[in-house]
């Protein structure tokens, strides 16, 4: 029983085998093997078939028309060198849909780069002495627990500022090099 059915089966697949090689070869719209399908007679004939058959046919080329003249383009002035907006076209035909380009938007200005700022001027101008002969001199503090510092215009503090202009409100200040003007607002203590 056993035998019996290895042999169905062997069948059943040689079977499906033979209806899927015969489908395969009589099948229409197929291309057929070059050595079954052509009867010819000369080797030549069937080398130049068997290249037709390989290439797409050829597309209907209208050579005279390469022949011809040709237009000159429209806009002759056209300078490939110069940058410059085109002009509008003064068709009334309409523009066609699609990619519209818009012009760029200005950038903003960027931000001026070079060395950074110096720190802050960390002395407080707390009052102003006048003397007889009418010359000013600022009084600063560099902090809680230090003596004050006094000086008139052009005179340095604290061995790196150099006082620009002592007014009754407010003194100017700058780094000993120059850099870094600062306003120091009278604080009263």
């Amino acid at each position: 029983m056993l035998r019996d059915r290895r042999t169905l089966i062997a069948v059943a697949v040689a079977v499906i085998l033979a209806a899927a090689v015969a489908w395969a070869w009589f099948a229409p719209g197929t291309p057929r093997p070059a050595a079954v399908a052509t009867r010819q007679s000369s080797p030549a004939r069937r080398a130049s078939e068997q290249q037709d058959g390989a290439l797409p046919p050829a597309a209907n080329v209208k050579l005279g028309s390469l022949e011809s003249p040709k237009a000159e383009p429209a806009d002759a002035t056209r300078n490939p060198f110069r940058f410059e907006r085109r002009a509008a076209p003064t068709s009334g035909a309409p523009e066609s849909p699609g990619l519209v380009l818009k012009p760029a938007e200005p950038a903003a200005p960027a931000a001026p780069t070079g060395p950074p700022a110096p720190p802050p001027i960390p002395l407080k101008f707390i009052g102003m002495v006048e003397k007889a002969d009418g010359s000013k001199l600022a009084v600063l503090v560099a902090g809680e627990g230090r003596s004050p510092m006094h000086g008139k215009e052009g005179d340095i503090i604290d061995g790196r500022y150099r006082i620009l202009k002592i007014g009754t409100e407010s003194v100017e200040m700058v780094y000993l090099d120059g850099r870094g003007k600062q306003t120091i607002r009278l604080t009263g203590q």
